[in-house]
């Protein structure tokens, strides 16, 4: 087979043990129910934080315990990986110009080292479907991948075919902030291309629109935000991570110029589950575009309960329910408005 960086591959045996090197890996062979067959994992698997938006880990506790073989980010050490016991047969690797060098470690370790392009779910959902499919491929999970990418294009084909009839004039303002990007932010952090938006029709006003820069993340200016002022706002809750006195949620607090918005002044900021947390949270992406298209437009989602949802996408993709312990690490903020006081030190 070909890998993303178009190296072929040859394969003479059943894959039955493998490692995952960098940024969504791990993601991807959970979503093939293959996590059983990963036998280390690296330093971010073994971190235990207040938070964790990773669904894929959460539903597998056990990476916690597998030895690391080296940093996360791509960061790979040859050695350990020689050391591991039993060694993998392959490594896949997302995001192979980040870190150590797919030729390079390949060279060190002889083991085959399969270069995946992670993708997004909008404009580069061909990478991301592509990447499973490779992955599907070298384990033997074909018939899994193509579910897995038959469960996203069901899933985006039915936001869609709710709201895409939706006239312009009647398309609601919005804006998500407090989105991470190698590390957590603040309120203006954002993604103009945010796919929950796109998604359900969502009139973004952070987007470029149509032939626009294919922006992936940027700040948004505040000045911007206040003259632009969309009806609703929804900040993305990686930003929690900052810590009390920073972050997105404390800046809705107690900026001045936040402070004049209208979704503020009115109770119109909802919490969303992260968007990035070790790259793209495809489910949680999913099940946030759920909770965004009720909230925006609630008649075209009468009787969609969005945590269930949530669930429901969780189970078919990690095999487990975990909104409720992520929600809850939280503060149960996701999908409900939050509140706001004019000072957060109370």
């Amino acid at each position: 087979m070909t890998d993303a960086s178009g190296r072929e591959h040859r394969f003479s045996s059943e894959v039955t043990r493998f490692i995952c090197s960098g940024a969504g890996c791990l993601r991807l062979a959970t979503y093939l129910q293959a996590q059983e067959l990963v036998v280390a994992v690296d330093d971010i698997e073994s971190r235990r934080t207040r938070f964790n938006s990773r669904p894929y880990s959460l539903a597998n506790p056990f990476f916690k315990d597998l030895p690391i073989f080296g940093g996360f980010r791509g960061r790979d050490n040859p050695e350990k990986i020689l050391g591991l016991s039993p060694q993998p047969q392959v490594i896949f690797k997302t995001y192979p110009a980040s870190g150590t060098n797919p030729v390079m470690l390949e060279n060190k370790t002889g083991i085959p080292v399969v270069a995946l392009e992670f993708g997004d779910l909008y404009r580069n959902r061909g990478d991301f479907f592509e990447a499973l499919t490779i992955m599907g491929e070298v384990l033997g999970r074909q018939e899994r991948a193509r579910e897995v990418i038959a469960f996203f294009e069901n899933e985006i084909a039915d936001l869609d075919a709710r709201t895409k009839g939706i006239a312009p004039a009647d398309r609601r303002s919005c804006f998500v902030g407090g989105i991470a990007f190698r590390g957590p932010h603040g309120f203006t952090s954002t993604e103009p291309w945010y796919p929950p938006f796109q998604f359900v029709h969502g009139k973004n006003i952070a987007c470029p629109g149509p032939g626009g820069p294919q922006l992936r993340h940027s700040l948004f200016s505040k000045e911007q935000l206040l003259t632009r002022d969309p009806e609703i706002l929804f900040l993305d809750l990686s930003t929690l991570q900052m810590g009390k006195g920073q972050g997105g949620l404390h800046e809705l607090m107690t900026d001045p110029i936040y402070q004049e918005l209208t979704a503020v002044k009115t109770g119109k900021v909802f919490g969303v589950l992260p968007y990035n947390w070790y790259t793209q949270n495809m489910g949680s992406i999913l099940a946030d575009a759920w909770f965004i298209g009720k909230t925006l437009y609630p008649d075209q989602f009468k009787g969609i309960d969005p945590a269930k949802k949530a669930d429901e996408i969780y189970s078919f993709l990690v095999s487990a329910p975990v909104f409720g312990p992520m929600n809850e690490a939280f503060g149960n903020m996701a999908f409900r408005a939050v509140k706001l006081q004019a000072k957060d030190s109370k």
